[in-house]
């Protein structure tokens, strides 16, 4: 009679190789601006969320995300105000796990993404808050409008990684601005004006 069972020395060795897999594969990161490296960078498509939160009648917090976003990243630790951070959003991949809300949302009284299919940002300048972080003013373009924004940045670190041959970037970003700004007004205020943007994202360099 045979037995579909592991003999505890097999599966003490199969969890010994899975457990140093995951240490191989583990990248050194270095943190701290200064420790980061030079160069020209692009968003890795597969390592990005962009989520937004918007306040619902007083009563609660709705948040959603866009699932398509391109970005790049000129960056140069030991000249950080020379820092370029542009991205494209494609507004009409908003996703609120609702599909009739989202159909909603891309119609005319809201971000009216017929008309308007993308949002931009481009940085004008950049200021070094602290060892790992920097606000990225810019100009954001949504709706058709162009007003400025400051993006608070924070690099969490850089390493060469084994499983994409890439050296990455850790990059998050927080960023609040009223809608109505932007001519997105429809609601408030029943639905909150202020929304907030964060980020979290891997920058490959090229």
């Amino acid at each position: 009679m045979q037995h579909n069972f592991i003999k505890p020395a097999a599966a003490i060795f199969i969890l010994l190789l899975l457990v140093s897999c995951g240490t191989l594969i583990k990248p050194n990161v270095k943190t701290g601006i200064v420790q980061l490296e030079k160069g020209s960078y692009q968003l890795d498509q597969t390592h990005v969320t962009v989520l937004f939160k918007i306040n619902h009648m007083g009563l609660s917090t709705f948040v959603g995300r866009f699932n398509k976003v391109d970005a790049t990243l000129e960056f140069d630790p030991a000249n950080i105000a020379a820092a370029k951070l542009s991205a494209i959003i494609d507004v009409a991949s908003i996703d609120t796990n609702n599909p009739n809300l989202e159909e909603t949302l891309r119609g005319s009284s809201w971000l009216d993404t017929e008309k308007y299919p993308q949002a931009f940002f481009k940085t004008t300048s950049v200021n070094l808050l602290d060892q790992n972080s920097a606000v990225f003013a810019g100009e954001l373009t949504l709706h058709g409008v162009t007003a400025p924004i400051d993006l608070t940045v924070t690099f969490n670190g850089g390493a060469n990684n084994m499983l994409t041959g890439f050296y990455t970037l850790g990059f998050s970003a927080t960023s609040t601005f009223n809608r109505s700004t932007f001519g997105v007004d429809y609601l408030v205020p029943a639905i909150g004006d202020a929304v907030a943007i964060e980020v979290f994202a891997e920058f490959q360099k090229n």
